[in-house]
């Protein structure tokens, strides 16, 4: 099991760990609903130093890109970043990833899903028939998530950049703590708003980062975070977790992310996508919130109110924010309507719940 540069802060503040994509992570630490809190109404710092970082360098770059995502890469320009998959042969989904633009046509940063490292790697190479020159810094990349609506102006005096005016899916590179070149990005999975920060670990820079981070912060009520916390907050703003709501099985029109589907080029299953988007899909993923008294979980049965099985749960919580349980799951189109009544196979019972419009937070 691997660890991260921040392994031994997680532990020496008592977080409680577990394997996750073959390293050592932090669940929690004071608890998983006084960390969602903590992100909701202030600030919180994850260590998502495990996720996968691949370097594309080449004139030949944007076009290995452009083959194997969803996504318009050519809309990007230096600065900016983008969301976007990774489609496979068969309509569904290798990865979700970020695309940064680093220099335009020339460098871009990849930032993949831990668990699918070698995957998207081995997957992207074998489109790279141009000679595109491809790094994998991952195991040699820092990343810290520090979110909340008050992460950037407690964090400003670390850095000469101007964190707090930052665009949301921009960056830039910069000081940050008396480390220089950490790549600043206005990005996050928490809907709570903040930065990510990119850098590697030369001469003490993880420690000197994370000990002025909570310098900073910490008097002001910024806290450690654990993944517990970072699931319940992307699923309060209804964003997918790969293995979850997506995975290789599943499209990207019936996940809800036509919007990083862009035909204005030829891409890897761009026809099956298509022809889904003219012909109309056969499922869809939606949100709901149980009227009932229950918890939805990963793959429980969704059943119509005559029992008959139309779906299956993807994600589902006890959302801290809204003090009610919510969910996301596939189910058939006549389902998928707001205010559609579904039910929610819970051991024996059937319980009540009702398609909601997503993000589950307004």
């Amino acid at each position: 099991m691997k660890n991260t540069p921040f392994t031994e802060k997680h532990i020496a503040l008592g977080a409680k760990m577990a394997a996750f994509a073959g390293y050592n992570m932090p669940i929690s630490y004071t608890g998983i609903n006084d960390e969602h809190q903590a992100v909701r109404t202030n600030a919180g710092v994850f260590d998502v130093s495990h996720m996968g970082e691949f370097m594309l360098k080449g004139e030949h770059a944007l076009d290995l890109i452009q083959r194997v995502t969803s996504n318009d890469a050519s809309k990007l320009t230096a600065g900016k970043a983008q969301y976007s998959c990774l489609p496979n042969l068969d309509g569904g989904i290798v990865d979700d990833l970020l695309v940064y633009c680093i220099e335009e046509n020339k460098v871009y940063m990849l930032v993949v899903n831990a668990s699918n490292i070698e995957k998207d790697w081995n997957w992207i190479s074998q489109y790279n028939t141009k000679g595109v020159e491809m790094h994998n810094i991952s195991d040699k990349t820092c990343l810290l998530a520090i979110q909340g609506p008050n992460a950037t102006s407690l964090l400003q005096p670390l850095t000469e950049v101007d964190i707090v005016n930052m665009k949301y899916y921009t960056f830039t590179k910069g000081t940050f703590a008396g480390v220089p070149n950490v790549l600043i990005s206005a990005t996050g999975y928490t809907g709570a708003g903040g930065i990510e920060i990119y850098f590697e670990d030369v001469d003490g820079a993880a420690d000197k980062i994370w000990d002025a981070i909570f310098a900073a912060g910490g008097p002001k009520g910024l806290k450690p975070i654990g993944l517990g916390a970072r699931d319940t907050l992307r699923l309060e703003m209804g964003f997918c977790l790969y293995g979850n709501d997506i995975d290789d099985r599943t499209s990207p029109m019936e996940a809800g992310l036509g919007w990083i589907t862009k035909f204005t080029k030829e891409f890897t299953s761009s026809e099956k996508f298509a022809k889904q988007k003219a012909d109309g899909i056969t499922q869809k993923l939606v949100g709901f919130e149980m009227v009932d008294k229950g918890i939805p979980r990963h793959d429980y049965e969704i059943k119509d109110a005559d029992g008959n099985v139309i779906g299956r749960v993807t994600s589902g919580t006890q959302s801290p924010t809204m003090q009610k349980a919510i969910g996301l799951g596939y189910v058939k189109t006549a389902f998928t309507a707001q205010d559609s009544e579904i039910f929610i196979a819970v051991r024996d019972k059937s319980l009540k719940a009702k398609v909601v419009k997503v993000p589950f937070l307004s």
